[in-house]
């Protein structure tokens, strides 16, 4: 099993590298909000990154100086980690932060303030597939052994961030709430434009049209695999195996090339069990 090599928190694995005890405590009890932040927040490997370059070209307009110099972990600092926890708490004006932290664990500030949390969710057969070939390729966490072991941990919620089921479900009793949008990556991939629209009308912010053209271009998938501050290629080796984990693919449905029908069908299984009393349509994939 996968556990062996994670940091157990109020009953969630977490990597050990970047992580401790006391950061995720003071994540949670100490992190201020402040009500112009805006927070990406995801289970891993659900177009986290993708969302933060969109945010930030949103910020600049569209301009990719700032997203081809500077890298997109201190653009947008995670707030339960220790390098970012202390960059988010020193930077100035409305900040762009990131989290995967479910939201039992999420800073007790945010839920009095105004800041914006924008959630993404997706196809977590593809969460899995993509999760497998990244925790392969980090030297931060253990290896899972196949697609099979590590769907297997993922059904059990023995995963670093725990069980996908209960963060999506946590995440998603805030739907209703005028600071807190909901994406999949399947829309922001169907059609991107539509949903950088959405993004932009719920932050408030004007974009002209030739900014908007800007912005889809410079966060597009070959824009970031060629970009190195968002790629990851000036990561330590001490972290990574090999360069470019983080850009795969950059598609949805790659789980069939995975999944055997019997795994997919008890997949299907648990997931009816698990997600029955909520909406379908929160749920935009096959």
């Amino acid at each position: 099993i996968m556990s062996d090599d994670n940091l157990w928190y109020e009953g969630i694995p977490f990597p050990r590298v970047f992580y401790s005890p006391e950061i995720l405590r003071k994540a949670r009890e100490e992190f201020v909000m402040k009500d112009e932040d805006v927070v990406t927040v995801t289970f891993p490997k659900s177009g986290t990154h993708w969302l933060m370059e969109i945010l930030c070209l949103i910020h600049s307009k569209g301009d990719p100086k700032w997203v081809q110099s500077v890298p997109i972990w201190d653009r947008s600092p995670w707030i339960e980690t220790d390098p970012g926890f202390e960059l988010a708490n020193k930077k100035e004006g409305p900040r762009l932060l990131t989290s995967h932290l479910p939201i039992h664990l999420f800073p007790k500030s945010f839920f009095s303030s105004k800041a914006k949390v924008i959630y993404v969710i997706r196809n977590p057969k593809d969460v899995i597939v993509s999760g497998y070939f990244y925790w392969s390729s980090v030297n931060f966490a253990k290896k899972p052994k196949s697609v099979k072991q590590f769907l297997e941990c993922f059904l059990e919620g023995n995963v670093p961030f725990g069980s996908w089921f209960d963060h999506v479900r946590g995440w998603v009793s805030m739907r209703e709430r005028e600071n807190f949008l909901m994406l999949s990556y399947e829309e922001l991939k169907r059609d991107t434009e539509k949903t950088v629209e959405k993004i932009c009308q719920f932050l408030g912010k004007k974009v002209e049209p030739e900014e908007l053209s800007l912005i889809l271009k410079n966060s597009s998938f070959q824009a970031m695999r060629e970009n190195k501050m968002s790629n990851f290629s000036v990561v330590d080796d001490a972290y990574l195996v090999h360069k470019n984990p983080l850009l795969r693919k950059g598609m949805t449905g790659d789980w069939k090339n995975y999944f055997t029908v019997a795994q997919a069908e008890a997949f299907d299984k648990v997931f009816q069990e698990k997600m029955a009393d909520l909406p379908r349509e929160l749920f935009p994939w096959e």
